[in-house]
């Protein structure tokens, strides 16, 4: 998907800080301190246009959420939604590859980490972009509390079944696991841009949780 060019991201989101944190690193083991509160946080990687952690920010206000993308011209679009929302006090944004995870994050200062309809890399010469990858994995590990949880959401058979081979060989406990999520929807369930799109067109969306043991 080609990302058209915003000249003004860069600017406007140098406008809203309390939402959008510039220089993440700079927040490493105080992200407690930032939000102002000892409440659990919970972080999405590949946060895109951000329906998904906003709706959970104000769906649940006694846990921090941090979306997380690369793109600017991606991410710009979340602030936009948070400042319609009000900016929940218990989101931030951030806008850096989740690849540097341990550079923003300490040691267990992560309660969960939420995928959504992650890039599927499909060709095997990709698999170590998967973010279900053990390279991937790793990195969760480094920064999730004991016992801390993966939650995941595709629309990609391939992925899915790739992603609970990744993870059971990792060692993790699966729970959840649906092979239909809307055949029987949790009520609690916030739908992502992309969730919405393919489930209206009838694609089954898979959806499993899985945690760390002994982190």
């Amino acid at each position: 998907m080609r990302l058209r060019n915003k000249p003004w991201a860069k600017d406007f989101m140098a406008e809203h800080p309390d939402v959008l944190i510039m220089e993440p690193e700079s927040k490493k083991g105080r992200w407690a301190e930032e939000f102002g509160n000892d409440a659990p946080i919970h972080i999405e990687v590949g946060t895109g246009k951000g329906q998904f952690v906003i709706g959970m920010a104000l769906a649940n206000p006694t846990v921090n959420y941090i979306g997380i993308e690369h793109f600017d011209n991606v991410i710009v679009s979340a602030l936009e939604k948070a400042i319609e929302n009000e900016k929940p006090a218990n989101l931030r944004l951030l806008r850096f590859n989740g690849e540097e995870l341990e550079s923003v994050f300490d040691k267990a200062e992560i309660d969960r980490v939420y995928l959504n309809f992650s890039d599927p890399w499909p060709k095997v010469r990709h698999e170590k972009r998967r973010l279900t990858h053990e390279r991937f994995l790793k990195k969760y590990r480094d920064v999730l509390k004991s016992g801390g949880e993966i939650h995941f959401k595709t629309d990609n058979r391939s992925l899915f079944e790739y992603s609970l081979v990744s993870l059971t060989n990792y060692g993790m406990k699966l729970q959840s696991v649906s092979l239909d999520l809307h055949a029987n929807m949790p009520e609690d369930n916030i739908l992502t841009e992309y969730e919405e799109k393919f489930s209206s067109k009838g694609q089954p969306i898979y959806r499993l949780e899985a945690s760390f043991q002994n982190n």
